[in-house]
């Protein structure tokens, strides 16, 4: 489970870029941050994930307050964003071996782990090639890989399908929304409409650091009264908005 509890964060000085966000996101449950870009998905992802400490507020996981349970939270989450580099002259299997090995983990497990999902995401044919050679839905699938390689309990996703082709984004939230069945904590962060009307259970509208309003696609175009989703948010986002 995760748990924001009136969370704000500023850099030095300046306005606030998060400003007492509050929400909870339960066992089997995606959770959906939609906002623009400078909305504060990120900073708020990258506080979730232990990289950034909140200027207030808390931040919960597994019962654990992040800022004081750092090493534990680490087993306990599996965090991606777009911004991950991989070595480009490894490759596939080096990396997947390196990570298992920081994270300790026996090798007949995590060997059968690794041909199941490099199977799944038809990452087996290109396993000794050089990332540097790879595409870049292929570089995201294999970061995927590597990021869950714990099997942790809570997935954190910063724009998981940012710059990926049809089918890539597909063959991710496909995995996504399997993982959620199987109980896990997922969040993620997005600006496409598409992708949070079909693969988020419940969805956090941000604007301008605050959440505006939450609940389900439904609950969302009722709360506003519009026809479609994309409507309710721009409805939301221009009453809410200062320029």
């Amino acid at each position: 489970m995760i748990e924001v509890r009136n969370v704000k964060k500023r850099y030095s000085s300046d306005e606030l870029i998060v400003k007492g966000v509050s929400f909870t996101v339960k066992p089997g449950t995606i959770y959906g941050l939609l906002g623009p870009n400078g909305a504060g998905k990120t900073t708020l992802m990258q506080i979730m994930a232990t990289l950034l400490k909140p200027t207030d507020g808390q931040v919960v996981i597994c019962g654990k307050d992040v800022s004081v349970n750092t090493l534990e939270i680490h087993k306990k989450i599996g965090f991606l964003t777009s911004e991950v580099k991989l070595d480009p002259l490894s490759t596939p299997n080096k990396l997947y071996d390196f990570f298992a090995a920081l994270y300790d983990l026996p090798k007949e497990g995590y060997e059968e782990r690794k041909y199941k999902d490099f199977y799944r995401f038809g990452i087996n044919p290109f396993a000794d090639k050089r990332i540097v050679d790879l595409s870049t839905g292929m570089k995201q699938k294999i970061s995927i890989c590597i990021s869950l390689i714990h099997n942790p309990p809570v997935i954190i996703f910063d724009e998981p399908t940012n710059g990926l082709d049809i089918l890539t984004s597909k063959q991710v939230t496909d995995y996504l929304k399997d993982l959620a069945k199987e109980g896990r904590t997922i969040i993620l962060s997005t600006h496409i409409f598409s992708l949070a009307e079909s693969l988020c259970d419940e969805i956090g509208v941000l604007v301008d650091g605050k959440i505006v309003a939450s609940g389900s696609v439904k609950e969302l175009t009722e709360l506003t009264g519009k026809d479609t989703f994309e409507d309710a948010f721009f409805e939301l986002y221009t009453k809410n908005h200062k320029e």
